[in-house]
């Protein structure tokens, strides 16, 4: 009887060693498990941010705009309804000071060669800030990598 109570409380004692042992494995396999995901998404997630910072046209406003008090926020490049790929500038500007002029704006290729203008009457006071339009001829096609100047 002595041994027959030994051994049930052996083979208990094992069975809760063992079922502990794995649950404690569970934990550690879903924390490693998470941990690898959230890596794996910050990895894609810079992969992406990299690309898109590498293909990002670039918006240069001349220094006389900015002694003026104008500076540029979010801009958007997509295709014009009325034809063309690419060739529709939306920009955010912001008004420092008050402004009333003809924006001229001139788009680089990634080789520094010129593929387009457009010009544009832009007006807003000081503390204003808006969306504006530039439309380029239905050739123009503003590529990865361009430099868009504004003067």
């Amino acid at each position: 009887m002595r041994l027959s109570i030994f051994s049930f409380v052996c083979i208990l004692f094992m069975v809760l060693s063992c079922e502990r042992v794995k649950n404690k494995t569970q934990e550690t396999i879903n924390a490693g498990g998470e941990a690898v995901g959230k890596s794996a998404t910050e990895f894609v997630e810079g992969i992406s941010e990299g690309i898109d910072k590498t293909l990002e046209a670039k918006v240069k406003l001349s220094p006389s705009l900015l002694k003026s008090g104008l500076s540029t926020g979010k801009f958007e490049i997509t295709d014009n309804p009325l034809g063309g790929n690419n060739n529709l500038l939306t920009l955010y500007l912001i008004f420092d000071k008050d402004f009333d002029g003809i924006l001229r704006v001139k788009v680089f290729d990634k080789n520094g060669l010129e593929t387009g203008r457009a010009k544009l009457e832009v007006t807003g006071i000081k503390g204003d800030a808006n969306y504006f339009d530039f439309t380029f001829n239905k050739r123009v096609e503003i590529e990865a990598r361009s430099l868009i100047v504004v003067e």
